[in-house]
């Protein structure tokens, strides 16, 4: 450790005031379990409590090379959220892109120029041949990719918190940016899947049983680094009862049909293999809800773009069954409430940690 990150992580360490984070942590748990009463849950820490140093501007590309730079580039959203009285909890995570579990199947990584501070991706295969090699080829090995880093990160995570009783206390470590099968899927295979759903749907389910394995084998491998807490987690910022957070941003282009067929089982497996959780997706997403809103172990949804939604419907199968929104807009909830609809305590309006906070 750096001397630049163990003067921060002192720093930070101070910053964190106990009796104001188990106030808020309680009151995300409050709402996770259906103790709010109120129309939108917008928590706020009771005051602010400013940096004493000046954290480095770490860019995405840098601490992609160097763990310590990582560490600061994630701890320095924390001190940033203590400085904002932000009513985010505080949380870090190995960020290496949503390309980790891709990168294991070898499609090639693309990291974007140093000025756009961007997440990494990947380049798809397009090619119906690779992924019947891959299917042949079975649950791939983690060491390759960013997957040596993802795990490596953890145990740092691990040794800070372990040195720093409030950091390991309060800052939740949430588990990396693993997708959900479909999303994986996609990003390996390219837009010519979706040809692939109808002239060679079974190769899809074939390459989507090998992507769910594999997601359940790079999961276990972290959490044995990094338990799940067990009354509920946090994710970008925000507490949900469960342990994890799937992604289903492709589903806004598929049908109900195939969402029955594609997406839900492979959905509903890894729910029941870690105990269930969250699904974040963006677009529109009314069109399929009914069917995602039946499934066992979600706890909420993340839907960050309300505007392509019916919203009756998207409520009907949210809120209306005790299934949390989190991450709301908060000028959409308000007109929600304006409108008369009765929200039952279910919706927290706000960004999370889905922006990069800076002091």
């Amino acid at each position: 450790m750096n001397n630049t990150l163990e003067k921060c992580l002192e720093n930070l360490e101070a910053q964190i005031d106990p009796q104001e984070e188990e106030a808020l942590l309680q009151q995300w748990i409050d709402f996770s379990e259906g103790r709010f009463t109120g129309d939108i849950f917008s928590p706020e820490r009771s005051k602010p409590s400013p940096s004493g140093v000046d954290w480095p501007v770490v860019s995405i590309n840098a601490a992609l090379q160097d763990f310590d730079l990582m560490a600061l580039y994630q701890y320095g959203d924390c001190s940033a959220k203590l400085a904002a009285g932000s009513g985010s909890l505080l949380n870090v995570r190995s960020n290496y892109g949503s390309s980790i579990i891709p990168l294991l199947f070898g499609v090639k990584p693309f990291v974007m120029a140093e000025e756009f501070d961007t997440l990494p991706g990947s380049v798809p295969f397009n090619n119906v041949d690779d992924i019947k090699r891959l299917v042949d080829g079975g649950v791939p090995s983690l060491q390759q990719g960013y997957g040596p880093q993802v795990l490596e990160m953890a145990e740092r995570y691990q040794e800070i918190a372990s040195k720093y009783p409030k950091i390991g206390r309060y800052v939740h470590i949430y588990h990396p940016d693993f997708q959900g099968p479909i999303d994986i899927c996609e990003i390996i295979w390219g837009s010519t899947i979706f040809y692939a759903f109808y002239d060679i749907p079974d190769l899809v389910k074939s390459f989507l049983e090998i992507i769910t394995e594999t997601y359940i084998q790079f999961m276990r491998a972290w959490t044995e680094i990094v338990p799940f807490r067990p009354s509920g987690n946090a994710h970008w910022g925000m507490f949900h009862q469960g342990n994890i957070v799937l992604r289903d941003d492709s589903a806004m282009n598929l049908s109900p049909e195939a969402f029955d067929e594609f997406i839900r089982p492979y959905d509903q497996r890894l729910f029941d293999e870690f105990g269930g959780g969250a699904i974040h997706f963006c677009g529109r997403g009314d069109h399929f809800i009914a069917s995602m809103s039946e499934m066992k172990g979600l706890y909420a949804i993340n839907l960050t773009q309300p505007e392509y939604n019916n919203l009756d419907i998207i409520f009907t199968h949210t809120v209306d069954k005790n299934i949390k929104l989190i991450g709301f807009p908060p000028d959409t909830a308000k007109a929600a409430v304006a409108e008369g609809k009765n929200l039952r305590g279910n919706v927290h309006a706000g960004i999370g940690d889905q922006r990069r906070l800076r002091p």
